[in-house]
C-alpha cells in the first residue's frame, strides 16, 4: 500500500487538476472577451474584476501545487484600489497579472492532457497485457495503443511489450504531476526579487509592531511602577521622616509610624515583584515553559485541558512570548468567550514552537475590536512568528500561533 500511495496522490492531483483545467479555460475565453472589448475601450473597467474573479481560481491551483511540493508558493498582487483609470492601470502594469493569465492557458490546456495520459496509461497497458489473449475472436485482429494489429500468435507478444512500456509510464506519474506543480511554481510564484521586496516590507511592518508593543510595554511598567511601588516608597519617606521628628516628643506615636512604613514598605516590595513578573516569569526559570503552562491552565477559571509534547527549554524570549500569548489566550477565554472547557496545546518541532488555544464558548471574537488579540499579534510578529484565529458564530474558537525557536 505504501508504494501505492504515491500513485494515489498524483492519480488525486491529476484528476482535480483537470477539474480546474476546465475552468481555466472557461476563465481565460472570458478574460480574452473582455480584453478584446478593452481594444474598444468598453471593457477597460471590467478588466480589474475579472481579475479579482480569476484569482480565488489560480489561488487554489497554487495551493494544489504548493501541498504537493511539500513547499509554500507566495503570491504578490499590486492592490486594485482607488479610481477606475488607477485599478485598470495597476492590473496592466503588475507582472502577477501576466503569470496569471500565463497560467491559466498552460494548466487549461496541459492540465487536460496530464490527467487523459495518467488515467489512460494503466488502462491502455492493462487493455495492451489482455490483447494476446482475446485477439484470435476478433476478425482481422486487435489493434494496439500504438496503432499496431496484432493478428497472429507471433505478433502479440508485441503488445505485451507495448504494455509493459505504458505500465512504466503509469508508474511515472508521480513524476509527471510534479512536473506540472514546478510549472505552477514557476509561473506562479513572484520572481525573487519580488519576494524580497515583500519580505522586507513584512519585516518592516512586524519591526514596527514591534517597537509598538515595546513601547507600550515600557509606558506600563512605568505606569505600574510610578502609580505603584514608587508612591508607597515615597509614602515609607515621608512616614520615617514624620517618625523622627516625633521620636522624642511622642515616641509610642513615632514606633507606629514605623510600623505603618514597614508594612508600607512591604507592599511596595509585591508590587515590585508583581512587575517583575510581568516581564518575565520566574516560574519560567524555575518549571520550564510546560511547567509554567500547566500552573496557567490550573488557575484558569474555565476547565481546561493540557497537552504538553516534550519540547525541552527554549531561548528564554521564545518562552516569555509563548507564555504570555497563552496567559492572554486564557484570560480572553475567560471574559468574552462564555465557554465551559478549554484547551491548550503545546509542541515544538526542530526549529518552531508550536502553541493552540481552543474554548467552546459563543466565538465571534474579532481582533479588529481591540481585544487581547491585537497584543498576541504583536507578540508573534515581534519574533517574525504567526498567529491565526478562527472564531465562526457559535463556536468553537481557536487560537494557533507559531514562534521560531532558532533564535
Amino acid at each position: 500500500m505504501t508504494r501505492l500511495t504515491p500513485l494515489w496522490t498524483a492519480a488525486r492531483y491529476v484528476v482535480v487538476g483537470a477539474a480546474t483545467a476546465i475552468l481555466s479555460i472557461v476563465a481565460l475565453c472570458g478574460l480574452c472577451v473582455v480584453l478584446a472589448m478593452s481594444l474598444f475601450g468598453v471593457g477597460l473597467p471590467a478588466v480589474p474584476e475579472a481579475l479579482r474573479l480569476i484569482r480565488p481560481l489560480v489561488a487554489y491551483d497554487r495551493k494544489r501545487a504548493a501541498r504537493y511540493l511539500g513547499e509554500p508558493i507566495a503570491a504578490s498582487y499590486q492592490p486594485l484600489e482607488g479610481p477606475a483609470l488607477s485599478q485598470v492601470a495597476a492590473a496592466f502594469a503588475d507582472p502577477a497579472n501576466r503569470r496569471d493569465t500565463a497560467w491559466l492557458a498552460v494548466h487549461g490546456f496541459g492540465g487536460l492532457l496530464l490527467c487523459g495520459l495518467v488515467i489512460g496509461f494503466p488502462i491502455s497497458a492493462v487493455n495492451n497485457f489482455l490483447i494476446p489473449a482475446y485477439w484470435w475472436l476478433v476478425p482481422g485482429g486487435v489493434q494496439t495503443s500504438f496503432g499496431l494489429v496484432v493478428d497472429s500468435w507471433a505478433t502479440a507478444p508485441i503488445a505485451v511489450g507495448i504494455g509493459l512500456l505504458l505500465g512504466w509510464l503509469a508508474f511515472q506519474s508521480p513524476r509527471f504531476a510534479r512536473w506540472h506543480a514546478l510549472v505552477a511554481r514557476e509561473l506562479l510564484a513572484p520572481p525573487v526579487g519580488v519576494r524580497l521586496t515583500d519580505r522586507v516590507a513584512e519585516l518592516t511592518a512586524s519591526r514596527a509592531g514591534a517597537l509598538e508593543a515595546h513601547g507600550a510595554e515600557l509606558r506600563r511598567i512605568e505606569r505600574d511602577l510610578h502609580d505603584g511601588a514608587q508612591a508607597r516608597i515615597a509614602a515609607v519617606v515621608m512616614q520615617l521622616g514624620i517618625a523622627d521628628q516625633m521620636r522624642e516628643r511622642d515616641p509610642e506615636a513615632a514606633f507606629g509610624l514605623v510600623r505603618k512604613a514597614q508594612d508600607t514598605a512591604t507592599d511596595a516590595l509585591a508590587e515590585l515583584r508583581e512587575v517583575v513578573r510581568s516581564i518575565y516569569p520566574p516560574v519560567l526559570s524555575d518549571r520550564g515553559l510546560d511547567g509554567a503552562v500547566s500552573a496557567l491552565a490550573a488557575r484558569c477559571p474555565v476547565p481546561t485541558a493540557l497537552e504538553v509534547a516534550p519540547i525541552g527549554r527554549q531561548p528564554a524570549a521564545i518562552e516569555a512570548a509563548a507564555y504570555f500569548i497563552i496567559a492572554e489566550a486564557l484570560a480572553n477565554v475567560t471574559k468574552h468567550s462564555a465557554a465551559d472547557a478549554a484547551s491548550v496545546s503545546l509542541g515544538a518541532s526542530a526549529d518552531r514552537l508550536f502553541i493552540t488555544v481552543r474554548d467552546n464558548g459563543r466565538g465571534g471574537a474579532d481582533g479588529s475590536l481591540g481585544t487581547g488579540i491585537v497584543g498576541i499579534q504583536r507578540r508573534a510578529d515581534a519574533f517574525d512568528g504567526r498567529a491565526a484565529l478562527s472564531s465562526p458564530p457559535g463556536g468553537p474558537t481557536v487560537l494557533r500561533v507559531e514562534l521560531p525557536c532558532g533564535l
